[in-house]
This record gives structure tokens, sequence and C-alpha cells, in this order.
């Protein structure tokens, strides 16, 4: 029997609609809409394509969204005096500067500039510091993890004291999905066991995992021999393996087998309009947050 389809566009269009109603409501509470400012410096062809994606779904919901884009030859410390600009403007209530970044401007540099209380991205180490300790010292989720985790629970996937293996250990998927997931609490407590492709023997872990979450970034790296039957198998893989001339596009294929493995696992998502479509929808839930926390911040000194 073929896998149930996880339908990450379906999934994110459901978030999405509940976070329309959250900006309205707090346009009618405070008078302000949640503020996005996105910073893309460069003009690399995807990074152009996902930042205009994100910026249309924050316009859709209502959001105060600024876009700032700047050359490829833009200097260090021009980015940082403009991250140190959107850390003081109390309508701006999450930053997102689009990776990767020009070689001759350090990532590290930039993400640490960051107010970690306007990181909805979830990068800054004080976030992922955060949900180390998890309960209610998290912030932020990053926004790829808390897809997957959304899209595990929103489709009734069990995962008390399921055994979750997660193929990649990167800090933006990898290493954050394992501790989410291994939390106490609902929608985690999970067994995990984080592995990547340097793993003795990596196709054994995966053929035990009750849910296989895979983001190594290599194309078709998991055979359907690799998987449980009746597992599911959430592909975070986004690999570019040809170019359709016909309509102009990148052809994807996920790190996972995936008309193969269909035919073995319980569950699957798709590549692609499976996990992508659900770390934006995070990213304005993340926006959404912080501006609640913000704005009744401001609320309260004002009345103070």
């Amino acid at each position: 029997m073929a896998a149930t389809i996880i339908d990450g566009l379906a999934l994110s269009r459901e978030i999405l609609d509940e976070l329309r109603a959250e900006t309205a409501q707090l346009k009618q509470q405070y008078g302000k809409a949640p503020g996005l400012v996105t910073i893309l410096v460069g003009d690399n062809p995807a990074s152009l394509s996902y930042v205009s994606r994100k910026v249309k779904t924050a316009l859709e919901l209502g959001f105060h969204e600024v876009q700032i884009n700047r050359p490829a030859d833009t200097s260090e410390e021009e980015l940082l005096q403009i991250i140190a600009d959107c850390n003081a403007d109390p309508d701006i209530h999450g930053i997102l500067v689009q990776l990767p970044l020009p070689r001759h401007i350090s990532e590290k540099r930039v993400l640490l500039a960051i107010d970690p209380d306007k990181d909805v991205d979830g990068f800054h180490p004080m976030n992922l510091g955060r949900l180390l300790v998890g309960g209610e010292s998290i912030t932020f989720l990053p926004c790829t993890p808390a897809g997957i985790q959304e899209m595990l629970v929103r489709s009734g996937v069990e995962l008390d004291g399921a055994d979750v293996v997660v193929v990649g250990r990167s800090n933006i998927v990898g290493k954050p999905v394992a501790v989410m997931l291994g939390q106490k609490g609902p929608g985690a407590n999970a067994t995990v066991t984080l592995t990547h492709t340097g793993t003795r023997d990596l196709a054994s872990h995966c053929r035990r995992a009750d849910v296989l979450i895979v983001a190594a970034g290599v194309a078709g790296l998991v055979s359907p021999d690799w998987i449980k039957p009746g597992a599911t198998v959430i592909d975070v893989g986004v690999n570019r393996i040809g170019f359709n001339e016909a309509t102009g596009k990148a052809i994807l294929s996920g790190d996972v087998d995936f008309a193969a493995a269909s035919q073995v696992a319980g569950r699957i998502t798709p590549v692609p309009g499976g996990v992508g479509p659900m770390t934006i929808a995070m990213l304005m839930r993340n926006t959404v947050r912080s501006a609640r926390k913000h704005l009744a911040e401001q609320a309260s000194g004002d009345r103070g």
C-alpha cells in the first residue's frame, strides 16, 4: 500500500489562516501589525526566490513588512548598522537576514548582531541555548525543525516513546530537531538518535526508526530498504539534480528515493511541497509571537 502523503502546502495554509486571524486581533488590540524586516545582500537567484516568497506571505497576512535589498559589495559594517537600526526600531518585531551572505561578510558576526528577541529565524546562539534548556526558556524555535514537529503533530504521528532517527547534524535542522523531539512534553518525548553521513552502518540505524528525518543534503541517500515498513519519513533535502527546459525550473530531489520509499513508508513528505512551506509558516508564527510579546510590553510601559 502506498504511503500517505504529508502535504506541507495544505498544513501551512491551515497555520497561515490561524496567523491571519491572530494578526487581525493584534491590530485591533494594539493598533499595530507584526513587523518583519527581510534583508537580502546580493542577487543569488535561490535567495531572491526564498525572500520573495517570505515577503509575499507576510504581506498576505497583513504584516508590516520591510524589504531591504543591498548589492553584493555591501560592507559588513554597513550590514551591521542596518541590523542595529532594526534592533532599535519598535515597529520591527522580527529580523531575517537571508543566507548565504557574500564571502567578505561574516555570517557569525551578522547572526550575533541580531537582537535575540527579534531573531525569528531562531539561529542566534542564545536562542539555541534556550532551546536546549527547554520549557518556558524557549523564545523562538528554529523554523525548519519547528515545521517538522508541527507536521508530525498535525498528521497524528505518535511521538511519545517513538524511536526517531535524524540523519544530518546541521545547526539549522539536524541538531535542533533532535533536541526538540527529545524534550519532555507534548509533541516530543521521543527517543532520538542523531546520525550523519559518517555514521557507521547508517542503514541499520534508519531501519529501526519509527520516524525517520533525513536532512543530509545528499540526493537519494535513503533507499527503500533503509526504511522500516510503516515508518513516517520526513525528507528535508532539496537537491537540484537537473533543469527542465520546458518549464524553465530546476528539477528537485529530496534525500529519499520518494517513489520507491512511498511503497514502504506509512507516511512521507514530498519534495517540493513538504517541509519547505512549513518553514515559511513557522517564520511567520515566530514573528506573530514576537509581536505579541513586544506590543504587550510596550502597552504595559505606556500605562506605567
